[in-house]
């Protein structure tokens, strides 16, 4: 084994992690939607998984651990696609709300301050923001 293919290993496991996340989200209320299943079907072209491995984790979404990244940026555009997919999602309430304060210490968000955070990604993400505009909202909240 190369180099190359350990770290691409490494690199696939994030994004399978990153996406069984995700799927968690949207399997909370039992049941995928359409907007759900287009969001899902978009993110795994994003994350580059084959078919083969998004089915195998649609069916074993929680047998994933949530790895959190090391980069702040990268933290935030995780929670990002995961508030996104909360938003899209037509039931919402608790049980989605806790999950993802949740999933949201699992990516390296401090448990005393994640309420905050998830609370102001959920405005955010209601109000359409980008990416980028995601990020800074965030990162101008915490200073």
């Amino acid at each position: 084994m190369s180099f190359s293919d350990l770290f691409d290993s490494g690199f696939k496991k994030r994004n399978e992690s990153h996406f069984a996340a995700i799927v968690r989200i949207a399997m909370d209320d039992g049941v995928i939607t359409d907007e759900e299943q287009a969001f899902l079907d978009r993110l795994a072209q994003n994350l580059d998984i084959n078919k083969e491995d998004y089915k195998l984790i649609l069916k074993n979404y929680q047998s994933h651990p949530i790895n959190p990244p090391v980069s702040y940026d990268r933290r935030l555009e995780r929670l990002y696609d995961l508030v996104r997919m909360v938003h899209v999602d037509t039931i919402k309430g608790d049980p989605e709300y806790s999950l993802l304060k949740k999933i949201g210490v699992g990516l390296g968000f401090h448990s005393e301050n994640v309420k905050y955070i998830v609370d102001k990604a959920l405005a955010l993400v209601s109000d359409d923001v980008s990416l980028d505009s995601f990020v800074d909202e965030i990162k101008h909240m915490n200073r």
